[in-house]
């Protein structure tokens, strides 16, 4: 079994050596920048130096208060909430995936406190959420945004795993408000550093115009993501059908449990009584250029449960074949 990091394209790091080298001096950010627009759908896109700062300029430009998952989120959204003293209410989930009853719940309990005013058009609250809770589970995006603006709140997707969604169902700005992302390694977009903020709403932009110029990624990365960003329907494909394969297998051969089994995702969360020991022996038998693919839980950015979560999406799809994935499964299957 042969495993590989995720890296970008060859042809994705050809072009940013030779803006670094300085025999490519073209401006990438406007062609980044409108392939990001068309890629999500929305009108306008901003290239940032990371994901947090995506977060961290997207977050700013809301004047309501935050909401986020009790799980399967990212700490980044509890952070930046907190450097920017927002309100911060934490919705129960499903393992992650957003309920829309608990989501009422917390609606109506914020607004009784008078945390949220569901009636002021210049004060909305937003939820954050990604677009695979804890990468592992498809969130409905359209149903959730269709319920958070029936009650006058913005949705905020972190799409750094689900850009260029073939199904169209994630990433998508005729549902989110806000798109945001990552861009480092190993996301979908594989560039090893940089963000994007995209929108319909150019105000959020203008809200947040001093900390975007500050937090400006460099041409390189702009170069990288022009380009990256031709590969990511494929990158994405390749790695949710590995692990659909490896979540059936692991279900039919195995008797642990796997998380949200059914449902779309970037990475294998199973149940286990004992975390620690097979998240150590599972980080021995996949090592894969000093890098690793094993999280042990709980874990706010997974789930909060007894788990160890095989991330999938941080193995080159070249790795993806059906040889590499049964390998992987017997391994399991070996520790079960």
């Amino acid at each position: 079994m042969n495993l590989k990091f995720k890296k970008p394209s060859k042809e994705t790091q050809f072009a940013m050596s030779k803006v670094a080298a300085g025999e490519d001096n073209q401006d990438y950010f406007t062609l980044a920048e409108d392939k990001l627009a068309s890629t999500t759908g929305h009108s306008y896109a901003k290239l940032v130096s990371s994901g947090n700062s995506a977060i961290l300029c997207a977050m700013n430009s809301i004047d309501g208060a935050i909401l986020i998952p009790d799980q399967g989120g990212w700490n980044g959204f509890k952070q930046m909430a907190k450097f920017l003293n927002k309100d911060l209410i934490t919705v129960r989930t499903n393992h992650g995936l957003i309920d829309l009853d608990n989501l009422n719940e917390s609606i109506i309990s914020s607004s009784e406190d008078g945390i949220i005013d569901l009636n002021d058009e210049n004060n909305k609250s937003a939820l954050f959420l990604t677009s695979f809770a804890a990468y592992t589970a498809e969130q409905d995006i359209k149903a959730i945004c269709d319920f958070a603006h029936k009650n006058n709140m913005l949705v905020v997707e972190d799409a750094s795993g689900a850009i260029g969604d073939y199904e169209k169902r994630l990433a998508n700005g005729n549902n989110s408000d806000v798109i945001i992302g990552s861009t480092g390694s190993p996301k979908i977009v594989n560039v090893e550093d940089g963000g994007f903020i995209t929108t319909n709403d150019k105000t959020l932009f203008e809200k947040s115009n001093l900390l975007l110029k500050t937090n400006k990624a460099s041409n390189i990365t702009a170069c990288g993501i022009c380009n990256e960003l031709d590969f990511a329907e494929k990158n994405l494909k390749k790695t949710i059908d590995a692990c659909s394969y490896l979540k059936e297998k692991i279900e039919d051969e195995t008797n642990f449990e796997v998380f949200h089994n059914d449902k779309r995702g970037i990475n294998v969360i199973i149940k286990t009584e004992d975390p620690k020991s097979l998240s150590y022996r599972l980080r021995q038998e996949f090592v894969l250029d000093s890098h690793g693919m094993i999280t042990k839980c709980p874990n706010y950015n997974r789930l909060k449960e007894k788990a160890v979560a095989l991330e999938i999406k941080n193995l080159d799809i070249s790795c993806l074949d059906y040889e590499n994935l049964d390998s992987i499964s017997n391994i399991i299957k070996r520790y079960d």
